[in-house]
């Protein structure tokens, strides 16, 4: 399979002590670099009381993105559903859907997004909240549908926008594939947060899919670690410098060796698109891969995402 799509997994970074509205800006152009250069999707993280990332409500930052931007897909990556009311999420997204139409990406996961404490602040259930999670994305994708009830009585998540957002599950494992492909779902695999290496959990995403009538064929989605540079040589230093603590090692070269290693993913794991995080403690560096990247996939100024 062709790689056809590039899109951007943004963690929101606090590089070198700067202020965190620092870093937040630094997503903001970041946003906007993709969307020059082609990327198909912008999606941000969720994760609680980490002084290294400044992303804690992805819905708050989406809505600022979406102001400065005009055209690129923008969502989660991943809305941590158990610690939330389905309800509150869609009316969440709806919202942002209805201001930003046709480009809202709804992912969600199961993961915590922060230590025992933090989840305990925000949490009293976690856990018990995590064994729902075949029960809270179902009534997500129900209120995406506008087919949620309570006590028989149809319950709308209003605003209702002109174009739902797209539902998607994030993970790494055969649960959160199984999540997406009962209920219509897009699935991201993670592998740059994975130790398997996932061919079985796409594969089985695609054979297990049903239908839904917001997306009526599966769709993959595979997240990688990618540092790309001029030189090999600079691209190893600054993957030496990285200070994400990632599974498994980034992708890193030049821009011929990533276009190469990005593509055999792309065949590997039969995914017409891939997620990059790119994660070097320098912010004019890390943009600058972004653009090494979209270049070197599309031949230098050719669009990254060929909508189909």
């Amino acid at each position: 399979m062709t790689l056809e799509k590039l899109s951007v997994l943004d963690l929101s970074p606090i590089y070198g002590g700067v202020d965190p509205a620092v870093a937040l800006r630094q997503s903001v152009l970041l946003a906007q670099t993709a969307e020059a250069l082609g990327y198909c999707r912008y999606w941000v993280s969720e994760h609680h009381d980490m002084p290294g990332l400044a992303s804690s409500a992805p819905e708050v930052l989406l809505a600022h993105i979406g102001a400065q931007t005009s055209s690129i897909r923008i969502g989660s990556g991943a809305v941590l559903l158990p610690h939330y009311k389905p309800y509150k999420v869609a009316e969440a997204f709806h919202l942002l859907s209805t201001l930003y139409p046709g480009r809202i990406d709804l992912g969600v996961g199961r993961a915590p997004g922060g230590s025992a404490h933090a989840t305990m602040a925000l949490n009293d259930h976690f856990l018990q909240q995590v064994g729902r999670m075949p029960e809270l994305v179902a009534q997500l994708a129900a209120l995406l549908g506008h087919a949620f009830t309570v006590e028989g009585e149809p319950v709308l998540a209003r605003p209702l926008p002109p174009q739902p957002p797209q539902l998607w599950l994030l993970g790494t494992n055969q649960k959160s594939a199984g999540y997406a492909a009962a209920n219509g779902a897009g699935y991201a695999f993670g592998l740059f947060m994975s130790e398997a290496e996932g061919e079985d959990v796409i594969a089985a995403y695609k054979r297990d899919y049903k239908p839904s009538v917001r997306q009526p064929k599966p769709e993959v989605i595979v997240a990688v670690g990618v540092i790309c540079a001029e030189t090999m040589e600079e691209a190893s230093a600054c993957a030496q410098a990285s200070s994400a603590a990632f599974r498994r090692p980034p992708i890193a070269g030049d821009p011929l060796f990533v276009r190469e290693k990005l593509q055999e993913l792309a065949e590997r794991y039969q995914a017409a698109e891939i997620m990059v995080i790119t994660d070097i403690p320098d912010y004019a560096k890390r943009l600058r891969s972004y653009e090494l990247i979209a270049h070197s996939v599309f031949n230098l100024g050719s669009p990254a995402c060929r909508q189909t």
